[in-house]
């Protein structure tokens, strides 16, 4: 599942995952579509964007760990910094956003 609020950025992840083999199972442009469709939807993974117009990625990432694996998504360098002095592995900038980069943090490379 995409998380962003950006259509154009949702297209072009999905583009990227569908041509990559990856089922990509649902898009939600906000935090509260976020956490419904995740519930009804159950991915496996979900690629979620750290800032939001409703609310604060991190704080999603939080609430839906039990229920799907998370990368966390930026636009910014530094928020990425910060993830990572955070302790959060699965933590990309989406100009890095790469099938391989996607690929070796599900597997914890």
């Amino acid at each position: 599942m995409i998380v962003d609020d950006h259509p154009s950025f949702r297209r072009f992840a999905a583009r990227m995952l569908a041509a990559a083999g990856y089922d990509v199972v649902g898009e939600a442009p906000d935090a509260a579509t976020a956490l419904v469709e995740a519930k009804r939807l159950r991915p496996a993974l979900v690629l979620l964007d750290v800032l939001l117009p409703d609310g604060n990625g991190i704080d999603i990432a939080d609430r839906l760990a039990s229920e799907a694996r998370i990368v966390l998504l930026t636009s910014s360098r530094a928020a990425s910094d910060l993830g990572s002095r955070l302790g959060t592995r699965a933590f990309v900038s989406k100009s890095d956003l790469t099938v391989k980069r996607l690929a070796a943090l599900i597997n914890g490379d």
